[in-house]
């Protein structure tokens, strides 16, 4: 039987063999894990254990059913989500939260880290220096909290506290019909529908048709509705569209209404000279929110927002005083780390448990600085350009939108198939199958395409041409099978 003094163990000898095990994970050279998949069910489930086994053997397990069969997202190849492998800062600073700072509460050097590492990417983005942030567990969250700051906002003006009393009328939020679904949970979530979700049509290159949406905010300016917000994108997930920050802000501003900008991928796009005149605007936002587990290589699990007044935050999601919380800490003359939360984050968001995600993105930061992130988003918009000019050139390629960012939607064309959808998704699911370049489709003006996002730290211009190679190889293959 394991003791209870046993369950800890020696930290550093299994950190040690973790290590090495990770390490041969990203190398890359395991098979995927569905072709053992009975192997490892047998070894890690089974009934529950009614006497433990101990570290040693758990760690044992993990080093050799567990980490040897995890997910294909991390490989550099895989491009198909707009998440990807972490870095090494941020998996050490992690763990080092994980250990050091399990919440984000207290006079601490991690509770600190949060707001500098908000002050650093607000900087660094270009952010206006009023707005302030808060860490969540992703753009779900992110948008969750931006658009609880727009409802409060809006009704307040109607002298109607949603968070405290409900909502007392119906309300509405526009967002191109390329916005991401979050938008929708979100408006579920905060109470005013998924229908207050109001799809703007967008244009050829997937931006906000802005015509349509001042026709509609004129349409809804004499309905007993409340305009809560407008969101514009910088940076779509299926095309890396990104809106006209400036005439959407302006519509806002003429019409009373929230801005919102959901940059959860795209913003550090910003940093690219070649695109940087797109984000002009970006200063009109009443939010932004971005996910660093995208383009800044932090592990999955971490995404901000910020608004230009963060005591809306508190008034839309404060939990109220509690004896357990307040009873626990002094209003001055601290001398303990434990005297006071530091900054109440748990007063502005959905979360009291937190994790210290700010040590995270200081860490990333810090590691490569301005420049160094700046190096690949330049690296990875120009591998999406490559990608575009190979297809471009090719008979049985078409490009079928022009990548702003580093997102580039083609497909394979030929004349000898009658169902081109269902070729580009015969040849999508051969690649995720042969495992090494792992694209996903999307839909653009009725057509299937392919679409890489290249985003994580370890991809390559060679991951981006492997990628154009297969899907050749693969379409001409299906054409001569069909053929026979």
């Amino acid at each position: 039987m394991v003791t209870e003094s046993a369950e800890c163990g020696d930290l550093s000898k299994f950190l040690l063999q973790l290590g090495e095990s990770l390490d041969q994970y990203l190398r890359f050279e395991h098979p995927d894990a569905m072709l053992n998949c009975e192997s490892w069910h047998r070894a890690l489930g089974g009934t529950v254990p009614k006497r433990g086994v101990g570290i040693d053997q758990v760690v044992a397990d993990m080093m050799q059913h567990l980490i040897p069969n995890g997910s294909q997202v991390p490989k550099p190849g895989c491009t198909a989500f707009i998440t990807t492998g972490a870095t090494s800062a941020g998996i050490l600073a992690s763990l080092s939260g994980t250990v050091a700072a399990p919440q984000r509460f207290g006079l601490t050097a991690f509770n600190y880290l949060e707001d500098v590492s908000l002050n650093w990417m607000a900087e660094m983005f270009g952010l206006s220096p009023k707005m302030q942030g808060l860490y969540s567990s992703g753009g779900s969250v992110a948008n969750l909290v931006a658009l609880g700051a727009a409802r409060q906002w809006a009704f307040e003006k109607r002298g109607i506290d949603p968070a405290r009393d409900g909502l007392q009328l119906p309300s509405r939020i526009y967002a191109s019909s390329s916005a991401h679904h979050t938008i929708h949970r979100a408006a579920a979530v905060l109470g005013m529908g998924r229908t207050a979700v109001t799809a703007i049509p967008v244009d050829d290159r997937g931006g906000i048709r802005l015509t349509a949406l001042k026709q509609q905010l004129q349409a809804d300016a004499g309905l007993d509705s409340v305009p809560v917000a407008i969101v514009g994108n910088a940076g779509s997930t299926d095309s890396c569209a990104i809106d006209s920050l400036r005439d959407i802000g302006e519509l806002a501003r003429e019409f009373g209404t929230w801005f919102h900008v959901d940059g959860a991928y795209g913003l550090p796009g910003i940093l690219d000279p070649r695109v940087k005149h797109l984000y002009d605007g970006l200063s009109l936002a009443n939010s932004v929110t971005i996910d660093p587990h995208k383009w800044l290589g932090a592990p999955v699990g971490i995404g901000a927002t910020y608004v230009d007044d963060r005591d809306l935050l508190k008034r839309a999601f404060t939990q109220e005083a509690a004896d357990y919380l307040e009873g626990t800490v002094v209003e001055e003359g601290f001398v303990s780390s434990m005297d006071s939360f530091g900054t109440p984050y748990n007063e502005y968001g959905v979360e009291l448990s937190s994790p210290s995600r700010g040590a995270v993105v200081w860490a990333l930061i810090r590691e490569i600085g301005v420049e160094g992130l700046r190096d690949r988003v330049c690296r990875h918009n120009t591998m999406a350009r490559n990608v575009a000019e190979q297809a471009h050139c090719h008979p049985n390629l078409e490009v079928v939108q022009d990548p702003t960012l580093s997102i580039c939607c083609f497909r394979y064309v030929t004349d000898q198939w009658k169902d081109l959808n269902e070729l580009n998704r015969r040849i999508h699911r051969q690649l995720v199958h042969n495992g090494q370049n792992i694209p996903s489709t999307t839909m653009v003006s009725g057509k299937c395409v392919i679409r890489p996002c290249f985003i994580g730290a370890r991809t390559k211009q060679a991951q981006a041409d492997a990628l154009v190679s297969e899907v050749i190889e693969i379409g001409n293959q299906l054409l001569t099978d069909s053929n026979d």
